[in-house]
């Protein structure tokens, strides 16, 4: 018995005894019968005894895969920089051992798998390998789980069959892509000059990528790419990419608003909205390859100086659009006629926690979009932060990998690597719908934004910088050298861009229209929210609430539930009222009737965060789930509904965008607590309040915020109302506090009726906890099928006026249902005292609240009422328009808590005594309150 026969043995018995690198042959090929037959890949092996030898083969076989997940620590991946000469002992053979002379002596079939002819040693194969792994374009994949998809890059690589096979034209032809661009620039930087651009130089060759990625769209189902950027390079994407005219853009340049740009023939009209934005924040969208069999709508989403925020939004339209195809009639698969690529920072990509929420989402079921094409636009420096100060990984691409997202790292100099890059993205993502990820490592041959002085800051990377040539220089350079062009060819096709464009501008006229004066805000909106009937006929009503308690056949239900939910149906039938999950479940379905799509996401929105909502059942036995709105016999569109990923400002912005791009579907965002929303922020102020005035964006999303104070805590109180009113101006949203399950019902349908029209606007809704289960937010049926939402409602049990009354009490929500039960359960008559809810601060019913008064003549003074901090709530918001409304003659006057820098207290008994005293101090005539 020879050396590898008795090591097997051993093998068999107890692994960790035999020795390590025996192991790993016997680990990779099996039983050792390959040395006395066929032996490895069909080659015969010849006998050996020798420990050593083994040793040998199996050190090789660790260095080629030591190589393919090390290799790019030596590669030319960095224009600038860094050394170009980089080594790395893990890709070493010395490290494992090996001279030149050992990797000769081995066949190359024993330790790689792809062993052809023209390979033929373990020398020959390290030293293919290390062209592949280890050059301008390098790759990362071995924390990609799974096989299959570790297996199909790795023989794309080894094979190269990635690589772009360019002929002599076509490589003639990007020399000219990468002029336009550098060109484009060098015109804005002469003729703009100290404007800021944030340009592209540096990374031109994002222009050639993009333009790659719509090419192939042309061949295959894509009808839209839906693209999302910061500012660097966003310029020479506009114009290059998605066809802005240079005309309009140029004349974003004048900072004088008086000129009305008369465009140049063949230009499109670009409309934004009435206050705008700086030229590098917009978007754009066009049509190309209408001449192909299937043409591709290309749109770059607007974008805030939030950088990396506009991520989930472009997911948010990726997913619409592909739902939208499935609204029509197609697959539910059709996740290739939609694909989204997002275009991120060096520093921002890990620094802001917003492109992990975004990554996240990506394999999830309410949010995947078939895969993503992320491509890093690396200038190695943020701003002024060099990459030791902005991140503790070693690429800013390192976050991919816990997403197990394949990496490509490139050199932005070399062209023909950088189109074969998003070639490979392009199918990876097609072939297993997945993210993909272009590391565009290159510089950025100005300061942050033109005006910036960046030697001060990074003064060796500078001087680097200034002494090196264009990727157009390079690029020309290589192609003289291949006899490709001649040697003013390049210079020949700079002039050619700088007179093209010269020309352009030379021509443009422009009007003087005098006085600059902003955009008038669009009369549908001017004109506030239309009269709509949102009603519901009492036997529809009860049809639909049947249609929810149907059952799949066999279906187990969790038996206490369905108890619950029964009593929906028996509300109907016997005591004629509605508690507030009847009208929710009841607004839904109806809309569905109406044949408008809905979808609902949250944190725990399915169940509801407080067990009100149970429109996903589950199925005792199997874990099958079930939504009673999916069964629903009257429903003529789709209700999605989806618990989401622990985030907040991700989840937020994603709805947003589907929102934007489905605008025929009622959009529900649903926070687990209402202060979560604070984590929204940035979307909030960015994207929803201020979109469709800045860029016309229109969205008519519903954001469900639970709030009220319950004892529960500063955390679990306050919505923060206080800051969606500082927020609204222009009719921009609606922010609503109602207190009954009627009126949710009828502002629901009536946001559901405003879809896809000019009216159309966000619904900031603060929700209830604890109101959920009270009897006082129950609604008589009656309020379903005559009412429709009233933005003011007076108090239960009182009369719409009173002449005996000296204060009018107005609040908003869950405060002003403690009012009403103290009153009820009071022995004395609060005959002195109205009582009005105000159920829509926002836009706010004056000329309500202005008749209630008119009608209550012997009025004293007006209390506003609230259970939020004095500098938080809505009373900083309502004090104007009362205080001008009561013209002097009636004193305002507030009741609430004091100003706090926290919106709660912590201890439920405090919380129970504050609360009892504005009770008390708003029934009681005698307490006076603070006056405005």
């Amino acid at each position: 018995m020879g050396y590898v026969e008795e090591q097997y043995e051993t093998y068999l018995e107890n692994p960790e005894a035999v020795d390590p690198s025996i192991k790993t042959l016997f680990e990779v090929y099996g039983a050792p019968e390959w040395l006395e037959t066929e032996g490895v890949n069909g080659k015969a092996i010849a006998q050996t005894t020798s420990s050593n030898d083994i040793k040998k083969i199996t050190s090789a076989m660790k260095l080629v895969e030591a190589i393919r997940r090390y290799g790019h620590l030596e590669a030319d991946i960095y224009p600038v920089g860094q050394d170009k000469n980089r080594t790395s002992s893990l890709i070493d053979p010395r490290t494992y051992g090996l001279e030149k002379e050992d990797l000769e002596a081995i066949p190359s079939e024993l330790i790689w798998e792809n062993s052809n002819n023209h390979v033929k040693t373990a020398q020959d194969v390290i030293e293919f390998l290390k062209k592949q792994y280890v050059g301008t374009i390098s790759f990362e994949y071995d924390h990609v789980n799974n096989d299959a998809e570790r297996e199909w890059l790795q023989q794309k690589v080894e094979t190269g069959s990635y690589k772009v096979d360019f002929n002599n034209e076509e490589k003639k032809q990007l020399l000219e892509k990468i002029a336009d661009v550098e060109g484009f620039e060098n015109f804005l930087a002469k003729t703009f000059v100290a404007q800021k651009r944030f340009s592209i130089e540096g990374l031109e060759m994002m222009v050639p990528m993009l333009d790659r990625i719509v090419q192939l769209s042309f061949y295959d189902d894509t009808e839209n790419i839906l693209m999302g950027m910061a500012h660097r390079g966003r310029l020479s994407v506009l114009t290059h990419i998605l066809g802005k005219p240079f005309d309009k853009l140029f004349s974003e340049f004048h900072h004088s608003s008086d000129k009305e740009l008369i465009p140049s023939a063949g230009s499109r009209a670009i409309t934004y909205g009435w206050t705008g934005d700086v030229k590098y924040h917009f978007g754009a969208e066009r049509k190309a390859g209408e001449e192909k069999p299937s043409p591709t709508r290309i749109t770059l989403a607007h974008n805030p100086s939030h950088l990396e925020f506009v991520n989930p939004v472009v997911q948010g339209f990726t997913r619409a659009a592909q739902d939208f195809r499935f609204e029509r009639g197609y697959p539910k698969n059709s996740i290739n006629k939609a694909l989204s690529i997002l275009i991120h920072g060096d520093a921002a990509f890990i620094g802001e926690g917003v492109v992990a929420e975004t990554l996240n989402m990506g394999a999830l079921p309410g949010y995947s979009t078939g895969g993503t094409i992320h491509l890093i636009a690396n200038n190695q420096v943020g701003f002024t932060t060099s990459q030791n100060q902005g991140r503790s990984t070693r690429y800013a691409s390192d976050l991919a990998k816990g997403f197990e997202i394949p990496i490509i790292h490139v050199n932005a100099d070399d062209p023909e690597a950088c189109v074969s890059a998003v070639q490979l993205a392009y199918e990876y993502r097609n072939t297993f719908h997945k993210d993909f990820l272009i590391d565009l490592v290159g510089y950025r041959r100005y300061g942050h934004n033109e005006m910036d002085e960046p030697r001060a800051t990074q003064p060796q990377l500078y001087k680097q910088i200034d002494e090196h040539d264009t990727v157009a220089t390079i690029y020309a350079k290589k192609l003289q050298e291949a006899g490709l062009i001649e040697d003013n060819t390049l210079e020949v096709m700079m002039d050619a861009v700088f007179q093209k464009l010269n020309d352009i501008y030379t021509n443009m006229k422009e009007n003087s229209t005098g006085e600059a004066e902003a955009k008038p805000v669009p009369k549908a909106l001017r004109n506030g929210l239309a009269d709509i009937e949102t009603a519901v006929p009492l036997d529809e009503l009860k049809a639909l609430n049947k249609g929810l308690l149907n059952r799949p056949d066999g279906f187990n239900s969790f038996k206490k539930l369905e108890r619950i939910l029964k009593k929906r149906s028996e509300t109907f039938d016997q005591e004629g009222k509605a508690d507030w999950a009847t009208g929710e479940a009841l607004a839904y379905a109806s809309i569905l009737q109406d044949g408008i799509p809905i979808r609902l996401t949250g944190q725990d929105s399915e169940r509801g965060t407080f067990a009100h909502r149970h429109l996903v059942l589950h199925d005792v036995e199997t874990g099958e789930t079930y939504c009673p709105m999916h069964g629903l016999e009257q429903a003529k569109a789709t209700f999605d509904i989806h618990n989401s990923p622990l985030s907040e400002a991700g989840v937020l912005g994603f709805e947003y965008g589907y929102s934007v791009e489905a605008p025929k579907t009622l959009v529900l965002w649903e926070a687990q607590f209402g202060d979560f929303a604070n984590a929204g922020q940035v979307i909030f102020d960015q994207f929803i309040s201020s979109g469709r005035a800045k860029w016309g964006e229109k969205s008519n999303m519903v954001m469900l915020l639970p709030h009220g104070y319950e004892g529960q805590g500063p955390e679990h109180s306050s919505a923060r109302i206080e800051r969606f009113l500082t927020l609204a101006a222009e009719n921009n949203w609606i922010v609503a506090n109602v207190t009954t399950s009627a009126q949710f019902f009828h502002l629901l349908r009536r946001q559901a009726a405003l879809v896809n029209s000019e009216s159309a606007r966000p619904l900031i809704v603060m929700t209830p906890k604890s109101l959920l289960r009270n009897q006082r937010v129950v609604s008589d049926v009656e309020a379903f099928t005559k009412g429709k939402f009233r933005p003011l409602i007076q108090q239960p049990g009182l009369p719409l006026t009173t002449k005996k009354a000296k204060r009018l009490i107005i609040g908003s929500g869950k405060v002003m249902v403690d009012i009403e039960e103290s009153m009820s359960n009071a022995e004395q008559k609060h005959d002195e005292i109205h009582v009005l809810r105000l159920e829509q601060i926002y836009p706010f019913p004056q000329n309500d609240i202005e008749h209630v008064i008119k009608n209550c003549p012997n009025l004293e003074e007006v209390v506003w009422v609230q259970e939020e901090p004095r500098n938080m709530g809505s009373w900083n918001f309502v004090k104007e328009p009362l205080f001008k409304l009561l013209d002097g003659e009636i004193e305002l006057k507030y009741i609430g808590r004091p100003e706090r820098s926290s919106p709660a207290v912590g201890e439920p008994n405090i919380h129970k005594t504050e609360q009892n005293r504005i009770v008390r101090e708003a029934l009681e005539l005698s307490k006076g309150g603070d006056s405005k």
